[in-house]
């Protein structure tokens, strides 16, 4: 509830490594709209270019923690939203989004949206899903994890997903995605499913895991060639992923959705995906 205490007395600060017990049980309270933020727990105390956990307290306790980087990422109490915005006010823009649980970036973009830009989109209701079982529909048995020799062909796949799914070519701002690409590959984070197109052969689904915490693996960038779309390619190989993911990574997979990608929200559904909470993206 708003009004417990006052906003005045809130301070926001960056944690340090004294701070892990209490920022651990904030995000321990709900692991699965609390990843994306957690996955920086080993930078308390040492943020990097500027970015850095930051935690908001009212002399007490910890309230909220939010990771404020390229993304920001609300943790914690609505309340501490109001100073957590003045505290991000007084300081240059440097997200290019605010992700996390809706509750939260809902509270924390209403204190913010007259000081920063105009979102170039705002997606306000993302079901957040997890399945901690075996799923329950046949599985692709060409699923495997793609390798660093994959690049050339997992590159592609993965620069139409981002444009279908953000909106812009990541290519355009320089070589930042293809590191990033190389990154899932050389930590064994992708999934491909391979097959010919147009005599050549190509990557024609694919799924990474774009967060890793604990025991809790979070699914991003899924992609199906628009060739296999419908062909039920998308929920066999989603199976697969969980299987290996559940046998070697973690023992609970989680993903959010857009609430109108009725297709994608289907296929999770067959696959044993069940209601876990709810995120919100705010994109400029």
């Amino acid at each position: 509830m708003r009004g417990l205490w006052p906003r005045a007395s809130a301070r926001v600060r960056p944690l340090a490594e004294p701070d892990r017990a209490e920022v651990l049980e904030l995000l321990e309270r709900d692991p699965v709209t609390s990843i994306l933020a957690a996955v920086h727990l080993d930078t308390l105390g040492r943020g990097y270019d500027g970015a850095q956990l930051l935690g908001i307290d009212d002399g007490d306790r910890l309230l909220a923690v939010c990771w404020a980087g390229a993304n920001m990422v609300p943790v914690g109490d609505v309340d501490a939203m109001a100073p957590l915005a003045a505290h991000v006010r007084r300081r240059s823009r440097r997200s290019s989004s605010i992700v996390g649980s809706s509750v939260l970036v809902e509270a924390l973009w209403s204190e913010l949206s007259g000081s920063w830009p105009t979102p170039r989109e705002v997606r306000g209701t993302q079901p957040a899903l997890a399945i901690s079982e075996s799923p329950r529909v046949p599985r692709e048995p060409r699923v495997r994890v793609a390798r660093p020799v994959d690049f050339d062909i997992l590159f592609p796949a993965s620069v139409a997903m981002f444009t279908e799914e953000v909106g812009y070519d990541p290519t355009r701002s320089g070589g930042g995605y293809a590191q990033y690409v190389r990154g899932l590959l050389a930590n064994a984070r992708s999934y491909v499913v391979t097959d010919r197109v147009d005599g050549a052969t190509a990557v024609v689904f694919k799924a990474d895991i774009g967060a890793l915490w604990d025991n809790l693996a979070q699914i991003q960038g899924v992609w199906v060639h628009p060739l296999w779309r419908g062909k039920g390619l998308a929920t066999a190989a989603m199976a697969s992923v969980v299987d290996h993911i559940r046998a070697n990574v973690a023992t609970t997979v989680s993903l959010y959705v857009n609430d109108y990608n009725a297709t994608a929200r289907a296929v999770y559904e067959k696959v044993g995906f069940t209601a876990a909470g709810t995120y919100s993206t705010i994109l400029f």
